[in-house]
């Protein structure tokens, strides 16, 4: 424990971000003084509901879509403009950190335990599930961090645990939670919400199912220490999640998607929010998602993208993708904007689809994805591929997340699309029709070969499509698959290469110096280097 914002706190800063009480205050009296009226006291029992709402809401730190830069770095957008959407450098350099949510686990357990005199009950369940995510949030981002002793109370700078033992603790804490809510879940609860203030407003099942899928992203992610690190069992543990749908439910459908969810009244989708949507033709699609779609006649393109401003004629028709023509990631924003004025073929973000108010309530928009269906069948056809699991084939789960993230969109053979262009000025270029049938014959899977493996990540990259963080740039580090733009003065760093790794947060440096020095020794020479490898990906 250390004196930095991470992980000591006083349970009255905590209450004051969760309750807010009003009191009639007619003058001033003796005693006005010793306490704050808008506080609870220490000893108050606050509803752990609340608890978990803080939590949820957190979660989306740094998740807001298409106006944050995490699209660009996931190779989704680009920038063609600096004043409206910055540029598109890797250029960063400390991470924040996910120690406020770990404390509030802690805070949760205490007043669950307040409430139900229990240590079994669905917030402990939930609260470890919330640790793990939070602990892997951040050792992918830097490597080796405190975990064992970040909660000690006693320990003002607590020891680094390296990142195999992060991940080796998390994934047990993973599997403790499944089996907690396991033994919590009846015919009679298993549809029923955990909370009905809860933000993704999920039931005992599928909490237990999002935290089994969540499991399967994880170990898929170690995909590079699976053979030389026994003792984590990553093979069996993915396996035995696989062979054991009674102990280990995971999603069945797009219908248990861990989702942020969006309406016009009070949560705007974020383009309308910040004001951003009449500035859409100052981003456009990366050549990276477009090079994985377009030639395989994706249909997610013509749904998801506008064309280019004066690329339809005779020759392209309405629904042609000689259409949609991507941006090149790492060049400059002068050279981008030259070439958006020049180029009328560029795609951009689909104004109908995305900009428009009257789509904002979640009718065409889609809610925004943390954990999903889609995701999970290609991280279950990446392990068969591999050799990890036996059982139904790669094929079909492929075919799966395919088909999910087609549903996601609300894709369907012989749709239609009202195509218009990416300023809003022409809503209504022409009407194109959908073929799915011919998009799934072009991406066939090719059998459990590396073809076939470079089938599923291409496919997962294009499902992550303005959804699920950082998943794609932590594929693309762990796999190459699909070959990120880099290499030009647009990357933004010293040597126009992309950035492995975040460097530590300022309050691990500014007051937990020795141990972060240690584990900077440790890992990386003792520098804190961007573009070192990680145990994680060495």
């Amino acid at each position: 424990m250390y004196k930095s914002n991470y992980m000591k706190i006083k349970i009255s800063n905590i209450i004051l971000g969760l309750v807010a009480v009003s009191f009639g205050i007619t003058g001033c009296q003796k005693g006005d003084l010793l306490s704050n009226p808008n506080v609870a006291a220490e000893s108050s029992t606050i509803p752990s509901s609340l608890i978990l709402n803080h939590i949820t809401a957190n979660l989306m730190k740094d998740e807001d879509p298409i106006v944050s830069t995490v699209w660009k770095w996931n190779q989704n957008t680009v920038s063609n403009y600096t004043y409206y959407y910055g540029n598109n450098s890797y250029n960063w350099s400390t991470t924040g950190t996910t120690y406020d949510n770990i404390k509030y686990c802690f805070k949760m357990e205490e007043q669950a335990y307040k409430a139900y005199g229990n240590k079994t009950n669905v917030y402990f369940a939930l609260s470890k599930f919330f640790k793990a995510y939070s602990y892997i949030w951040l050792t992918q981002r830097v490597g080796d961090i405190p975990m064992s002793q970040s909660n000690n109370v006693a320990t003002l700078e607590p020891k680094y645990d390296t990142q195999k033992d992060v991940y080796k603790q998390s994934l047990a804490l993973l599997d403790s939670a499944n089996l907690q809510l396991a033994a919590l879940i009846s015919t009679a609860n298993a549809n029923t919400k955990v909370d009905a203030g809860d933000i993704f407003g999920l039931t005992y099942l599928q909490w237990q199912k999002a935290i089994n899928t969540y499991k399967l992203r994880v170990l898929i992610s170690l995909s590079k220490r699976a053979d030389d690190n026994a003792d984590l069992n990553i093979k069996s543990q993915f396996a035995a999640i696989l062979g054991n749908s009674t102990l280990y439910p995971i999603m069945a459908s797009n219908s248990d998607n861990v989702v942020y969810k969006y309406n016009s009244a009070y949560n705007q989708y974020p383009p309308q929010r910040y004001g951003y949507a009449q500035y859409n033709n100052c981003i456009n699609i990366s050549k990276t998602w477009i090079d994985a779609t377009v030639p395989n006649k994706d249909p997610r393109v013509i749904a998801l993208l506008s064309p280019g401003n004066l690329s339809i004629d005779a020759a392209n028709p309405v629904g042609s993708f000689s259409n949609y023509v991507g941006q090149v990631q790492d060049s400059s924003i002068a050279a981008m904007k030259f070439t958006f004025t020049n180029n009328t073929y560029l795609a951009s973000l689909s104004y109908n689809r995305y900009m428009t108010p009257s789509n904002i309530g979640g009718t065409i928009s889609e809610p925004y994805i943390l954990v999903g269906y889609s995701e999970m069948c290609f991280n279950i056809a990446e392990a068969i591929n591999r050799g990890w699991a036996t059982g139904a084939t790669a094929k079909s789960w492929y075919d799966k997340g395919v088909q999910a993230s087609l549903d996601w969109y609300g894709i369907k053979q012989g749709g239609t699309v009202t195509v218009g262009n990416n300023d809003g000025t022409k809503p209504n270029i022409g009407t194109a029709t959908l073929d799915v049938n011919t998009f799934l014959t072009n991406i066939t899977y090719a059998g459990d070969n590396a073809s076939g493996l470079t089938q599923i990540l291409k496919q997962k990259y294009v499902s992550f499509f303005l959804n699920s963080g950082f998943e794609s740039f932590y594929q693309w580090r762990r796999t190459g698959i699909p070959a990120f733009k880099e290499g030009g003065v647009g990357i933004g760093t010293p040597t126009f290469t992309i950035p492995l790794r975040w460097q530590y947060p300022v309050d691990e440096t500014n007051y937990n110096t020795a141990n972060n020095k240690a584990a900077l020794q440790s890992q990386y020479g003792g520098t804190d280097d961007l573009n070192a490898k990680m145990w994680l990906i060495k």
